[in-house]
């Protein structure tokens, strides 16, 4: 219980800090995740269905993500032309500016790891990895 405890709060002081750094943005933490990985991506584009798979939420979480950063001009959506029933979200020069300066922000901030040097985020990093693997957030190699 002390574990999971631990975790789950270091996860709401981490999310607290983040977002407070990416809300000048008009951004979350879950819409700056959706920037970042459209930025990532090799068109600057995804399909929702992908979007939701690799963040690892609901289809309805993705589309209100979107749907709230087409509404502020940092991605657009199309008909998925290798897919007559999906959609695909683009990354705007708008959006790829507020991540680059919303990943700036957060980089100057440690994105809110400043209390740990180098060696122990990558102990953190290790100590989580066989969770991760084990729940499929990356393969294991």
């Amino acid at each position: 219980m002390s574990a999971i405890t631990s975790i789950m709060r270091a996860h709401q002081i981490l999310l607290s800090e983040v977002d407070a750094v990416v809300k000048p943005y008009g951004l979350t933490f879950a819409r700056y995740e959706a920037l970042v990985l459209l930025t990532f991506s090799k068109a600057g584009e995804l399909p929702m269905s992908k979007i939701g798979e690799r963040l690892m939420v609901h289809p309805t979480s993705v589309t209100n993500t979107v749907d709230r950063l087409v509404t502020s001009g940092l991605v657009a959506k199309r008909p998925n032309p290798n897919d007559g029933r999906g959609t695909l979200a683009t990354i705007t020069g708008k959006g790829r500016e507020v991540c680059d300066a919303a990943t700036r922000d957060l980089m100057g901030m440690d994105f809110g790891l400043g209390a740990y040097d180098a060696e122990e985020c990558a102990e953190i990093f290790a100590m989580l990895r066989p969770l991760r693997v084990a729940a499929g957030d990356f393969a294991e190699d």
